[in-house]
Order: C-alpha cells, then sequence, then structure tokens
C-alpha cells in the first residue's frame, strides 16, 4: 500500500509564484512512500504579485516588507510612514499558517547583484539596502522555525551574488551553521532542469539540516535546451483576441521596427553595420545606433533557445524579439491572399467553399510545362508562327491563343474595363467615386495613395517581412511567460492589473515553475530517504553537490554567537 507523505514548502520573496507552483507539481517516491507537495504560504513586498501567488500556488500570500529601519531609509531615501513598522519572526510563522515547513525556499531581490546594474551603482546606498535583506529574510526565517528547523533551505539568486555578495553570502553560511545546517553553493541552469527554451543560470545554495537530513541530495536530469519555435508555434499569433491583453505586440516606433526587419535572425543589432545602404537611408532611419551592447535588438531564430527573461524583456534593451516564420498564417496579419499561387512542391490550404484565385491561395505553380504535348492551352508568341489550324481550334484544344503586345491601343468608349477604372488609385486630394456594395480594389478606383508613411518616432505596431521571410517582432508578454514555463502554450494567463511593464516586471523575477518543479523531486526523494531511515540510494544522476555529502561525516560546529551572524 502506497504511505503518502506531505512535503509543506514556504517561499520568501515568492513574487508571483512561480517556484511555489513548480513546487506544487513536485514528483517524488522511495519504496511505498510517495511524496506530496503542498504550499503553506508565502511573502512579498508587492500586492500585486502576491495577488498572482495566491492564484498560481493556491495558497494563501502575505504582502509584507522585510526591510529594517536602516534599510527603508536608504532604499527609498526617506523616513517610513507612521504606520510602518519591522517584521519580526512571529511575522513569518503567521505567513505561513503557524505551520512548520520542510522546505524554505528564498529568492530574494537580485537587482543589487544582478550583471544588468553597473558596479558603481550597485554600491549605492539604495542598492546595498536592498542587498542586505538578503541576510535579514534568512534571519527572519531561522528565528521563525527555530523551534523546528526545516530539513532543507534552498536559496537562489544570479549567479553574480557570488562575487558581488560575497560578504553577505560569507554571513548568511556563518548564521545556517549555527543554527545547525550543513551549506553548499552551486550553480545551475533552469533551462537545462526545466526543459526549458531558455537558458537561465543560477546561483543555489543548499541547506540541509544535519540531525534531520543525513542522505545525499542529487542532481536533477538535465535536458537539452528547446527552440524558442517548439514553445511560441503551439501558441495563438500575437493579437489574437481571445489569448487576452498579455499577448499583444508592444507598439514600438517605427525606427526600431525597420531595424528589427534588417536585423538577422540569431543576431543583435551589429549586423546592421553590413547593410549597403544608399544615400542618407541610414541617417534618415537611424539604422545602425551607436555606442549599444549587450544584444541590444536581438532577434532570436525561430529554432533556437532564448536567453534569461529580465524583468524589463524589451526590444531595445536585449534580445528580446523573434523571427516568426508563421507570417502567413494569420488572416490578421497577413496582406491578402487573393490571387495567392501555391508552390508545386507544397501543401494547400484549406479547402473552402470559395475557392477561386480571387479568394484564396486557390492556384498552383506548375512546372510541367515541357515533353510532347500538342499545345493543350499553350499561348502562341507575337513574333512565332502558328500549329496547324484544325476544325477543334479552340484553347482548350491546342495553341490558338495569342500573346498579344497591343492591349488598350483599339480600346475607346464602352470598353467597360478600360472606363471601370480597376485597380484604381485616388489622390489624396481628390475626391473618390460612389461608393458601391461590391468596392474592392480589383473593380474600381477603391485604393488610395496615401502621403502619411510614419514618423521614425511614431510608435505603431507593424508588420514588415524581412530579408528571411519572417516577421521580426517583440516577444508578447504571455510569450515571455511561456518561456518561463509560468503557463503552458495552449493555456491562458492573466495577472494582476493592467500594465505590461509589471507584469513582464513580476515574470522576469519569477523562478520558472518546470525548474522549481525539477528541484522539488530531488528534494522530496531526499527526505522521503530520511524519513524512511535510508541515507542512500542509488539513482542515474550524480550527486548534486558534494560538499553537502561531505559534511555528513563532519560534527556539529560550536554555535557562534547569534549576533555576530545578524
Amino acid at each position: 500500500m502506497i504511505e503518502q507523505r506531505e512535503i509543506r514548502h514556504f517561499h520568501l520573496f515568492c513574487g508571483l509564484g512561480g517556484g511555489a507552483k513548480g513546487f506544487n507539481r513536485g514528483n517524488a517516491r522511495v519504496g511505498n512512500m510517495e511524496a506530496r507537495f503542498r504550499c503553506i504560504g508565502g511573502i512579498d513586498v508587492d500586492p500585486g504579485a502576491i495577488a498572482d501567488f495566491q492564484r498560481l500556488s493556491g495558497a494563501p500570500g502575505t504582502a509584507l516588507d522585510l526591510f529594517d529601519r536602516d534599510q527603508y531609509r536608504d532604499f527609498h531615501g526617506e523616513e517610513p510612514p507612521a504606520d510602518w513598522r519591522e517584521a519580526t519572526p512571529a511575522d513569518i510563522q503567521a505567513a505561513a499558517g503557524g505551520e512548520t515547513p520542510n522546505i524554505v525556499f528564498l529568492s530574494a531581490p537580485c537587482k543589487g547583484f544582478s550583471g544588468l546594474l553597473s558596479q558603481s551603482r550597485s554600491t549605492t546606498p539604495r542598492y546595498q539596502a536592498l542587498n542586505r535583506l538578503t541576510l535579514r529574510g534568512m534571519w527572519l526565517t531561522m528565528e521563525a522555525f527555530a523551534d523546528d528547523p526545516p530539513e532543507l533551505i534552498i536559496f537562489e539568486n544570479v549567479p553574480r551574488i557570488a562575487n558581488r555578495g560575497r560578504p553577505l553570502l560569507d554571513r548568511i553560511v556563518t548564521m545556517l551553521e549555527h543554527y545547525g545546517y550543513h551549506v553548499a553553493e552551486t550553480t545551475h541552469d533552469c533551462g537545462e532542469i526545466g526543459h526549458l527554451a531558455q537558458s537561465r543560470k543560477r546561483f543555489l545554495l543548499v541547506a540541509r539540516h544535519a540531525e534531520k537530513v543525513p542522505p545525499f541530495l542529487y542532481e536533477p536530469v538535465r535536458r537539452p535546451l528547446r527552440a524558442v519555435g517548439d514553445v511560441l508555434g503551439d501558441m495563438p499569433l500575437p493579437g489574437d483576441e481571445m489569448a487576452g491583453a498579455m499577448h499583444r505586440i508592444p507598439r514600438l516606433q517605427w525606427k526600431t521596427w525597420v531595424r528589427l526587419a534588417f536585423v538577422e535572425a540569431g543576431s543583435d543589432w551589429r549586423s546592421l553595420n553590413r547593410l549597403a545602404v544608399e544615400d542618407g537611408f541610414l541617417k534618415d532611419y537611424l539604422l545602425v545606433p551607436e555606442g549599444r551592447n549587450n544584444g541590444y535588438l536581438g532577434v532570436h531564430d525561430w529554432r533556437e533557445a532564448a536567453g534569461t527573461v529580465a524583468g524589463a524583456s524589451r526590444p531595445g534593451n536585449g534580445k528580446f524579439s523573434v523571427a516568426d516564420p508563421r507570417f502567413n498564417q494569420s488572416a490578421k496579419w497577413k496582406d491578402g491572399q487573393a490571387y495567392g499561387v501555391r508552390r508545386w512542391d507544397g501543401p494547400t490550404g484549406a479547402i473552402t467553399g470559395q475557392k477561386s484565385p480571387g479568394q484564396g491561395a486557390f492556384a498552383v505553380a506548375d512546372p510541367r510545362r515541357t515533353g510532347p504535348s500538342f499545345g493543350k492551352y499553350m499561348v502562341t508568341r507575337w513574333d512565332e508562327h502558328s500549329g496547324t489550324v484544325i476544325s477543334g481550334s479552340t484553347t482548350g484544344q491546342g495553341a490558338y491563343a495569342v500573346a498579344d503586345p497591343r492591349p488598350g491601343l483599339s480600346r475607346g468608349k464602352g470598353d467597360h474595363y478600360l472606363t471601370a477604372g480597376h485597380y484604381g488609385v485616388v489622390p489624396w486630394q481628390a475626391p473618390c467615386g460612389a461608393v458601391s456594395a461590391s468596392a474592392g480594389h480589383d473593380n474600381g478606383s477603391w485604393s488610395v495613395a496615401d502621403p502619411r508613411l510614419p514618423e521614425p518616432n511614431d510608435k505603431l505596431v507593424a508588420v514588415i517581412r524581412s530579408l528571411d521571410d519572417c516577421w521580426h517582432r517583440p516577444f508578447t508578454t504571455l510569450e515571455l511567460a511561456a518561456l518561463q514555463g509560468l503557463v503552458d502554450p495552449c493555456e491562458h494567463l492573466e495577472l494582476e492589473g493592467l500594465n505590461d511593464s509589471a507584469w513582464r516586471e513580476r515574470i522576469g523575477n519569477a523562478v520558472p515553475a518546470p525548474a522549481a518543479e525539477a528541484i522539488a523531486g530531488v528534494m522530496g526523494t531526499t527526505l522521503l530517504l530520511a524519513w524512511s531511515g535510508e541515507t542512500f540510494a542509488l539513482g542515474s544522476t550524480p550527486i548534486w553537490v558534494r560538499q553537502v555529502a561531505a559534511g555528513l561525516s563532519l560534527h556539529q560546529p560550536e554555535k557562534p554567537d547569534p549576533k555576530a551572524a545578524h
């Protein structure tokens, strides 16, 4: 009989709940013991993120500022309001519903450690206050559950914390050892362990309580990165009303659309330097911006993986666009299929009730024009002789049609095709004729010469067919969420609020749910081994952190002064 054991997880700096969602889906089994993961709560300073957390995790969230008073002043540049107070360990306990977690997952703010921030700005009081929040959050957690310590603690951040945040990390390690933990540091790629279409390298600090957890911690299975097209190909095209507001195309400046159209798929703005552009085009449209780096205006190939999804993933601050080959798959974006001609070596579209050439791509480029024939449906050149005139001399019986170069030479009054204005273009300053019920571009003067070309700084949504026959466009907010593994491509997602910038920041700060699911699985296995009395299990994956294994033989360290750690 299967015995189910509950594993409770709690999240500090929980964001919108990607980590919690992944942990809830964790899967672990040892012998007849099977793990069932349950989230007991999360804390974040952003009320919008907490609203998302509660939807994604199914657990209560708490909006709480974890700064101490000095950190608040340094970060905000002013004193806190009168009703503000410092968070205490009791607040952490309350946020966990009075329960003790088996696993605590912390994903502290990483802006101060990120390579996207310059070294000089990272040393300012504002970002130093944000960095110190990692230490304070860990201390509040340790004090909140000091009587019954969590078996495992996972702290994740950007890899650069190992350098920029080294003093803080050393203090966190000392603190954890004081509370009875063995600690190891490692790095991993969320994309590889979560089988994502983005490469997202992260720092990971793993702490196991020495008395509660003697087994090894095994490494999750790594898999190759997927291509962005594998994820986005299952999603509706951008702008689909059924997909909601998060799947709309951002309005970019016209000059940005032009730049994206000329960037080679898989490259960034530097490919614009290779253009042979004449007479001021570079100057007029600012195709080649100066002094840009970090993948500015980068366009991903449909078949490659994306980079890390950041908090502000826009074309102007990195490689956050894609060469979408699905250019003509949506009536919303196609430039018309009337009189479309299919390739001989390609499939046709759906056969509809109206399938004449003027209704869509219902013609074919037939290459079978040579070989034995008596000229069926052939056209005789004007400067060549015809074949033998036979009794059945119609166009279907032989070459009894001619390419007459004299169109219009004999046309005059009464010629309907000549006077009806087919394919007519009305000047911008002129009036048009009477609007008929069947007005169309091919049956009258129903087109206009519009002089209003966009100015370089005009913001709009443009669809430009690039040189590789793809639409080079920015990722939508929903697509970024899918690349983060927060939503399946065929699912619908709604986040709190109506602000794309806020959505993108929360998505970029999120822990990819599939990566969290993989981590939960190996940690669940470790806990089941500990609870069953086992200290070792054969596995197909290596030990994740060998320092943890080496630490098994260490004695409990002497407890230093807790004030020194805090």
